[in-house]
């Protein structure tokens, strides 16, 4: 009987790899007949996993049943599900809190001592911080990757930045999630264009509009293309700036949702932004401690050498005379040591 169980374990196992097996294949990965392993696809069946068979060389496939059947993990598998299930309870998608520490509670009840302790030495160690941004209702983000999917039209009211509220509707795209907020890329049909919207500000109306044709995505990259509108379009001012810094060490300290930073070569990057004050965007760029130039916008650049100018005059720098008035600086671009 021991002997069957594990066999039965092993061949769940090759199943889940989603995967058609002949007959012959599991036959020789089992060490028994073909017909030992239609006995075994039998009990696996009345277990309720749903094994589908098909004649030809590729017989049998594990296929999704009505109900969630006992799921077979390795080590390192069902410590990576147990450590998902404790981050999400501090994610940003309402309600999942309570049913991931319910579904923990199954799988720690259920792993090996020597996992579960792998498990509590991670979270005895791991001192996570507050996302603190908005949460979402899960209802409505899978309203919406359900309308991606058949494409139909949403029909919703949008509240802005400054609590005005709208009436949109929009053909889905993508959900995109920033690690704080949830984000959908569609194409507002009010508005003939393309159009990013904060999950957390719409209420969905039902039903939902007719179902529409896909249109070609605005960018082969979905994520740089939402980072730009976030972090640039929305703004009066758009900057462009080379920071002498690799592109990694930048990202860590610029979200994709205040700039956009594309990699020039190993030690320097791109780095774009915007912000509806230039001072924002001269003690932002300055505060990342690394040399950067301005190349865009002009009166960016005037800004930073006057700004430059009065900082080095407050220091006691008597090599520095009065702050230049806009009109008698030239505007090229600027770097800081």
């Amino acid at each position: 009987m021991r002997e069957t169980s594990a066999r039965l374990l092993k061949l769940l196992s090759l199943l889940q790899t989603h995967r058609d097996w002949s007959g012959t294949e599991l036959a020789e990965r089992l060490g028994v007949t073909p017909r030992t392993v239609r006995r075994d696809v039998d009990r696996l069946r009345t277990l309720g996993y749903p094994v589908s068979a098909s004649a030809g060389v590729a017989g049998y496939r594990l296929g999704a049943g009505a109900q969630l059947p006992p799921l077979l993990l390795d080590d390192e598998e069902a410590v990576a599900v147990a450590v998902g299930l404790r981050t999400a309870a501090g994610a940003t998608v309402a309600g999942i809190a309570e049913t991931s520490v319910r579904a923990l509670v199954k799988l720690e009840s259920v792993l090996p001592s020597r996992l579960r302790h792998r498990v509590q030495a991670l979270q005895s160690a791991t001192v996570p911080l507050a996302q603190g941004g908005p949460v979402v209702a899960p209802e409505t983000l899978t309203a919406i990757a359900a309308a991606c999917r058949d494409h139909e039209t949403l029909r919703f009211s949008y509240r802005s930045h400054d609590a005005t509220e709208t009436r949109r509707e929009a053909e889905p795209h993508r959900l995109v999630f920033s690690g704080r907020r949830w984000y959908l890329l569609a194409y507002d049909t009010g508005r003939t264009d393309w159009r990013t919207f904060r999950v957390d500000r719409l209420t969905l109306r039902t039903p939902n509009g007719p179902r529409f044709t896909p249109r070609q995505a605005p960018a082969p990259d979905l994520a740089d293309y939402t980072s730009r509108a976030l972090s640039t379009a929305p703004y009066r001012h758009q900057a462009r700036f080379t920071v002498h810094a690799p592109a990694a060490q930048v990202q860590e300290r610029m979200p994709a949702t205040a700039a956009t930073v594309e990699p020039r070569d190993a030690q320097s990057c791109t780095v774009t932004a915007g912000a509806h004050s230039l001072d924002e965007l001269a003690l932002w760029v300055g505060l990342l401690g690394v040399p950067f130039i301005v190349h865009e916008p002009p009166e960016l650049v005037e800004h930073v050498r006057g700004l430059a100018a009065r900082l080095a005059a407050s220091a006691g720098d008597r090599r520095v005379g009065p702050a230049p008035s806009p009109r008698q600086t030239v505007a090229r671009p600027v770097g800081q040591a």
